[in-house]
């Protein structure tokens, strides 16, 4: 058992085709025209987003610096170990 779609059958008739291409070519306008809406929503409201996170950042930061306080080094400490890339090589 398969499933086939019936043939779609294209006008003959030159208006219908012309009409039928006008509507094509403007849903492609349409969906360009959204998505181009939507890309600039995104895009400015990221960047809203960014600018109130840093400008809220710098508040606190402010807030909580005072002149003459201890100052912890943000600074992660650890032991490490080198890890060879390659193949191993037979001495």
């Amino acid at each position: 058992m398969y499933f086939s779609m019936p043939s779609m059958r294209r006008s003959r008739h030159p208006l219908v085709r012309a009409l039928s291409l006008l509507l094509g070519v403007a849903l492609i306008g349409v969906l360009l025209v959204f998505g181009l809406v939507v890309a600039g929503v995104l895009l400015v409201g990221g960047g809203l987003l960014l600018a109130w996170r840093q400008w809220t950042r710098g508040r606190q930061i402010n807030q909580t610096t005072t002149p003459g306080a201890n100052h912890q080094p943000r600074v992660l400490e650890g032991e490490f170990v080198v890890i060879q890339q390659g193949r191993p090589v037979a001495h």
